[in-house]
Order: structure tokens, then sequence, then C-alpha cells
């Protein structure tokens, strides 16, 4: 499913499922069918396209200057200056590390044993605080005065151990990334259960781990993610709480900035804050313009009653154009039962009744049952989102559920008899811009019988 940049938009392809089946199906079948509806697709797993943008809650920073203080009392860092100290100039192995007897010495000193040890030269090497040279170890320069930009390079060394076994354990190793991610987004930390359970289901679903496996990491689990907490919080990233773990400081600064290495929404407080006091429409205004970080909607959510929320953002969507109304319904999607009467109410709106029913249907809440012709309407509704985006055709290259074939063909003919006020101009879009010879064609063949009807 693409993502045009102007809200979450349907597949079109579950859409056109939707016209076929959602008026004679119930139960699990319905929820399925009304959940691909809503965007809540798998992804792509085909190793071809570009990793998921995740948007993760704003989160907001210590001062700088206690995070650089903070840096040299991490233990790793610490070890790692004790250990250039000690080092002096020093002859090395070929692989660039202390030979057996100097190890041994240097473990005994620092207390470690010798795979932390190991993680201590690497990042003493790789920061500068060592050098290796043609005639062995010596002491680097001091610190640079840029400490958070040494700390950066301290936590990518640490990551970057995962693939050779930084933590003893291979399942923590494997999911590390996830990991951290998840409990960046959990302010409050997050309990050894809930970090138990969630890392053997990550497992089992993305390692399709099979069931012997997952009865021997459900034993052994425990007692290995200790031990890599352990590490972790020797790495400054993690501390303990009374039930669980959370980030250091240190930890969601770093965190932080490998998620937007990664290309992800991760913003701080103060940069969406503001948009938490706009009105429905000015936040909806700049979530189509690009203006606002995908985070903002739920810091504005945050804000307000639920109910009161969705009751703002429906009023703009009933008068709104089909762009709005992608924007609010990924806003929508984010909330819960609390949100209900509000959304019940906007089943007498013309234009936002049938995305009231999906959102109700979705929750197994009561809803009307949505026709053939129901589930056309959404189609165009969404199509319609292409109307709003300045390069449409670049835009729909985006959708795969357009490509050409029989089921696209159908549902050009099916929005030619479309009661929707963009109909005829959804399939003119189509004709003037989709690649396909044989579906342009189609398109603008419809939207003259549209026009003549």
């Amino acid at each position: 499913m693409a993502n045009s940049g102007n809200g979450g938009v349907f597949d079109l392809g579950e859409l056109h499922n939707l016209i076929d089946e959602l008026g004679s199906v119930s139960g699990e079948e319905r929820e399925a069918l009304l959940a691909a509806m809503a965007g809540e697709n798998e992804e792509c797993d085909c190793g071809e396209c570009e990793s998921e943008v995740l948007s993760f809650p704003p989160v907001e920073l210590a001062p700088t200057a206690e995070l650089a203080e903070a840096v040299l009392s991490v233990p790793l860092v610490r070890d790692a200056r004790r250990l250039a100290e000690w080092t002096g100039i020093r002859r090395v192995t070929p692989e660039g590390f202390l030979w057996p007897a100097d190890a041994h010495e240097a473990a005994a000193l620092l207390g470690v044993d010798d795979e932390r040890l190991r993680l201590v030269w690497i990042v003493a090497v790789n920061t500068g605080l060592l050098r290796i040279t043609q005639t062995g170890a010596a002491p680097g320069p001091a610190l640079p005065g840029d400490l958070m930009e040494f700390w950066d390079g301290v936590v990518m060394d640490v990551l970057d151990r995962t693939d050779e076994g930084l933590t003893g354990s291979a399942v923590t190793d494997e999911h590390l990334t996830e990991m951290l991610a998840t409990i960046y987004a959990t302010s409050d930390g997050i309990t050894y259960t809930a970090l138990i359970e969630g890392m053997l289901q990550a497992h089992e679903i993305g390692c399709e781990a099979r069931a012997h496996e997952m009865r021997r990491l459900r034993e052994a689990l425990p007692a290995e993610l200790d031990a890599a907490l352990d590490l972790l919080a020797y790495c400054g990233l993690f501390e303990r709480t009374a039930d669980g773990v959370r980030l250091t400081p240190l930890g969601v600064w770093a965190v932080r900035q490998d998620l937007l290495r990664e290309g992800h929404d991760a913003p701080l407080l103060s940069e969406v804050a503001s948009y938490a006091e706009l009105s429905a429409a000015e936040l909806v205004e700049a979530m189509l313009s690009g203006e606002a970080p995908s985070s903002a909607p739920t810091l504005w959510v945050e804000r307000r009653l639920a109910e009161d929320a969705a009751r703002e953002l429906i009023k703009v969507a009933s008068s709104g154009t089909p762009g709005q109304r992608g924007v609010i319904g990924t806003v929508l999607e984010e909330m819960g039962p609390e949100a209900e009467p509000a959304v019940r109410e906007a089943l007498a709106e013309p234009a936002m009744w049938r995305h009231a029913a999906v959102w109700l249907g979705v929750r197994e809440l009561p809803a009307p049952a949505l026709t053939e012709e129901d589930g056309t309407w959404l189609a165009v509704d969404t199509l319609a989102t292409l109307l709003h985006i300045p390069d449409a055709r670049e835009a729909m290259g985006e959708f795969e559920a357009l490509e050409a074939g029989e089921e696209l063909l159908r549902l050009v003919e099916d929005i030619s008899r479309s009661t929707h006020p963009d109909a005829i101009a959804v399939l003119e879009l189509l004709g003037a811009h989709h690649p396909e010879a044989a579906v342009a064609k189609a398109a603008r063949k419809a939207a003259m019988k549209a026009r003549s009807r």
C-alpha cells in the first residue's frame, strides 16, 4: 500500500474485494476485510521495497550539558578510557588486539571478562582513544570537544556488534533494534514479562520459529535476557526499574539518533507541541501540506478528550475533500472505542457514514452493513485523494493495486455507475495519467458513460 504523504490511503485491491464480499460476510471474515480496507496490510518482505517509515511519540531530551556530563560516567566509556591509559604503547596481534597475556592483565584491571574486554577495546580504537599503527597500540588524542558525537560513535560500535554476538543471546541480538525502538516508544519503560513475551512473539513471527524451538526459548530467554540487559546497562543504554527496564536519558538520545538515521519520524516534544494547539481544520491542513510530522496528530488527540477530538475531526471530514477525509481517517484509526459516540453520530453524515461504519465494524461494534455500491463509493473516495496531490501520475505509480488487470478494469466500470460526486473526476484522472493504455482507455470510456447518465 502506498502512502502519498497526504495521510493513510486504502488498498484498492482489498476495496475491490470489499465490493464483492462485504455485504455477505460477518464475524472474523468481516473484520479481516474491514481491517484490510483500513490499511492494516502486512509489510512487504521482498527485499526490494524501501523500509517502512515509522512514527514515534515525541520525546523530551535532557539538557545537552547534562547528557555530555553523563557520557563520562557510562561504565563502557570509563573502561575504554582506563584501557587506553593502561595500554600506553604496546604491541598487538596481527588482528589489532592485545596479546593473550596482556589481555588477561587488562581484563583483571577492569574487572571484565574476555568478551566484554573485546568490546571495550573496539570502542577505544574506533573512537580514537587508542590508535593502532604498524608498531602497535598507542594513546590517541584527548576526548573530543563534542561529547555527544563521541557518544553516538560509541553506541554505533555497540550496535554493530550484534552480528558477531553482542549480548550472548542470539535472540536478543537478532531483535535488539526492535527492542530499543519499542522501549523508546514507552516513556515509562517496559516490564520484564512484556519484554520477554514481545521478543518471543517477534522471533516466532519474524523468524518462523518452530514449536520445539519456541519451547526451548521460553525456558532459556529470561536468563539470557537478564544477562543481556546487564551488558546494555554497562553500555549506558538501559537502567533497571522495579519490574522492568527503561532507556537512560543517554539511551533515549542515542536511539533517537539511530531512528533519524534510518529515516523514521522521531520528533522532539518541542517540535510538535505547537500543533497540539491548532484547531482540527488547521491540523488537517498542516498534515496535507506536509508541514506537520506524522506524530503531531497523536499529541493533538492526547491533549483532548477522545470523543471531543473525534467530533472535531469528523466535522471537518463531513464537509471536506477526500484528501481531508483520508488524513482524518488515519487519525481516527488510531483512536479506541472511547471515540465511539462521536463516530456513531457520523453515521448521519452523507460523506462520512460509510467510513464510520468501517471504523465501528473493525472494532466489532454494531454498524450498518455496506453494499457493493457503498464499497465502490469508498473506493472512489479513496482514489479521489489523488485529485489533491500535485503529481498525480507519480502518486498513482505507488499504488500497487492500480496495476493493470481484470479487477482494475471491473472497478473502473463500477466507478462509472457510482453516485460519488468525484466519480467522473477520478475516471478522468485515470484516463489521463494511468500508465497502462488499456486502463486509461477504459477509464476515458467509463467517464463518457458516466457523463451521459
